[in-house]
């Protein structure tokens, strides 16, 4: 492969979210191409037959034909991402030689770790990932079977407990399966602060604080000694 090989790529999923997921995290790395982003195997057939396609990013658990039917069919040569809320599939796919498995929702970082995989399947060498920066202003999580876009700044704070996360917004709550390290490597550090091991917080939405608390509509959230020296430190700036 050379440096400014294209790689063509195809999107499919039955989601609509899901697809657009995944078409934003793509438009950050370079020799990307999105030839077309489908809602269903039969159309992404139509694709491969008629256009060179180097990669399909796809969702396995699809109605009539399921992802990993399309992936035994088509040519060996198109790599496949496996995309999926089940981890149940992941034996399955990488015995179909699948490039990655990533489980939803997908996080850019973690996409990119995909792409990386693939680039050096083909050996390049190359840096095939832009540098980002902070335009990004929402990310998605998964909640009641369903992909929900959560604008930073309707974020008020974060609350975890264990394996489930609260996204208390501005005019409701999110309930999400997602560990809370997870979403904090999500969020831009300029807007948000860990303070706790089940809390982070908007710096936004800070009323008041003291040594031991921050105080957020009323609510009193504990800084723990974990944090704490950290936290002061950084508020005491403002």
């Amino acid at each position: 492969m050379t440096k400014n090989h294209i790689i063509s790529c195809l999107i499919v999923d039955d989601e609509a979210i899901a697809r657009e997921i995944i078409a934003t995290h793509l438009s950050k790395i370079d020799n990307i191409h999105i030839v077309a982003s489908c809602s269903n195997a039969i159309e992404a057939f139509n694709h491969i037959s008629n256009q060179n396609i180097d990669l399909v990013f796809l969702d396995i658990n699809m109605p009539q034909i399921s992802g990993i039917s399309f992936a035994k069919s088509i040519n060996s040569d198109i790599k496949v991402i496996f995309t999926t809320a089940y981890r149940d599939y992941a034996v399955e796919g990488f015995e179909l030689k699948a490039v990655d498995y990533l489980l939803k929702p997908i996080s850019f970082e973690r996409l990119q770790k995909a792409i990386h995989t693939y680039f050096e399947i083909h050996g390049e060498k190359e840096q095939p990932i832009k540098t980002l920066n902070d335009s990004s202003d929402f990310i998605f999580v998964r909640s009641d079977r369903k992909m929900i876009k959560i604008d930073f700044k309707d974020i008020i704070y974060i609350e975890s407990y264990s394996d489930y996360l609260k996204i208390h917004l501005k005019n409701t709550t999110v309930i999400t399966r997602e560990t809370i390290t997870a979403i904090e490597a999500k969020l831009p550090k300029s807007l948000f602060i860990r303070i706790h091991r089940s809390y982070i917080i908007a710096i936004s939405a800070i009323t008041s604080f003291t040594n031991e608390h921050i105080i957020i509509q009323n609510n009193a959230i504990s800084i723990s000694r974990t944090y704490k020296k950290e936290v002061l430190s950084f508020l005491e700036k403002f």
